[in-house]
């Protein structure tokens, strides 16, 4: 049973991640830019201040990218390709598959996440703690990103209708919330529709424990709870909810 949930698993990864990277590297290279080009924007502006805060926020990017843009690739496959139509018909179980294509996203990150890990090595004086506090962050982050594509790609019929959603979200998550910047850079009359956003809290969360932001205690347990019940929720709507076999 393990040996086949693995092979279940590496499927989806060549199928999603492996063909396209070997046989369309121009995918990668949208990838990277994105991030990295908000990054450099954000510290020209900032004449380097906000190097250390935007390098975090790259990161977050990173993650809700390519967890937002499983909808597309699972759009296509489904729609396109025909490939769930198999899937739901075998044994696999809709958690395999999410797994196998989570997978294959984090093939899709990892050169912008080494890149990232580079530069965080030169502009952050990270210790264990806040390495392991931001990867948490991160992988959260990932799963709220991850569920969301998930959910979305089960009601799409078409994967232009699915970039579309992507970039929609990729913007409210991503772009117009304080990733890139402190949440105070946002004057007050606005500020709270930042928490709207569960990526509002990541960042909080990655830029209190890195030093550029200085939140009381009750304020990270409330950052971490809201970010938590973001990732539980979307995670069980993603498995309970998604129209799986109904397609």
């Amino acid at each position: 049973m393990k040996r086949n949930i693995l092979s279940e698993v590496l499927a989806s990864v060549l199928v999603n991640a492996v063909y396209a990277m070997r046989n369309f590297p121009v995918v990668l290279i949208n990838l990277l830019l994105t991030p990295l080009s908000f990054l450099i924007v954000i510290s020209f502006v900032s004449h380097g201040a906000l190097i250390g805060v935007a390098i975090e926020g790259a990161f977050i990017m990173t993650m809700v990218s390519n967890g937002i843009g499983l909808q597309g690739d699972l759009s296509h496959l489904k729609n396109d390709l025909k490939l769930q139509d198999m899937v739901v018909s075998s044994p696999t179980s809709a958690f395999t598959y999410m797994i196998g294509m989570a997978l294959s996203e984090i093939m899709y990150a990892l050169p912008s996440l080494i890149i990232l890990s580079v530069l965080a090595v030169l502009f952050l004086n990270l210790g264990i703690l806040a390495a392991l506090v931001i990867t948490a962050v991160l992988i959260m982050i990932f799963v709220v990103s991850l569920s969301l594509g998930f959910f979305l790609s089960t009601f799409t019929s078409d994967v232009i209708q699915s970039w579309a959603f992507s970039g929609m979200l990729s913007l409210l998550l991503s772009t117009l919330p304080p990733v890139y910047y402190p949440l105070t850079y946002i004057p007050l009359p606005y500020r709270y529709i930042a928490f709207i956003s569960p990526t509002t809290y990541a960042a909080e969360i990655i830029q209190n424990i890195t030093g550029f932001v200085s939140l009381s205690y009750s304020s990270v347990i409330i950052a971490w709870a809201v970010l938590l019940a973001f990732t539980i929720v979307l995670l069980f709507a993603a498995i309970k909810r998604s129209r799986w076999t109904d397609i």
